[in-house]
């Protein structure tokens, strides 16, 4: 099984029914090609305001992708989903080799493992095989509108994320 593993900066994307892209976050590289993702918080100031940084967020099983307009990859929804945001456990108590490597380098993706990280991340997506379905893509028309916020995101121009150039 493809597994994406990714540091998160913000909760709402993937949102609770599963559709990840919904704010169209992690852009191209939701088209990459992958059957399962794990997301992680990252360590910087935003995660950790939001109580995510460096815990297992999210857990999606038996990727589907459906393209969307005004979107820069497919939205994907999964067989399996899971989403624990804050509640979600420090990645270092249940995965030490990944969150070694995710954590303490300037890592964004892995998609390529060593053998005790895949170990880590088959227990992990292990924790997600028995989680409901994503909800079905169904409300496209109402997330290709942009929000109003120049920056793409579908938060509107007030989102706690608001970057540079926002309007």
């Amino acid at each position: 099984m493809k597994t994406l593993v990714y540091k998160r900066t913000h909760i709402g994307d993937p949102d609770e029914k599963g559709c990840f892209g919904i704010e169209d976050c992690m852009g191209r590289v939701r088209a990459y090609d992958f059957d399962s993702v794990i997301g992680v918080g990252g360590k910087s100031s935003q995660p950790r305001s939001q109580g995510i940084a460096e815990k297992l967020n999210w857990i999606g099983l038996g990727a589907r992708k459906k393209t969307a307009n005004n979107r820069r990859a497919p939205l994907v929804i999964f067989e399996h989903f899971v989403l624990y945001e804050a509640n979600g456990e420090r990645l270092e108590a249940i995965a030490p080799a990944l969150a070694k490597r995710l954590l303490s380098q300037n890592v964004r993706v892995l998609m390529t493992f060593t053998r005790a990280e895949q170990k880590e991340v088959n227990k992990i997506l292990d924790m997600a095989k028995d989680a409901p379905r994503s909800a079905p893509v169904n409300r496209l028309p109402e997330i290709r509108n942009n929000g109003g916020c120049g920056c793409g995101s579908r938060r509107g121009p007030d989102h706690p994320s608001k970057q540079k150039g926002c309007t």
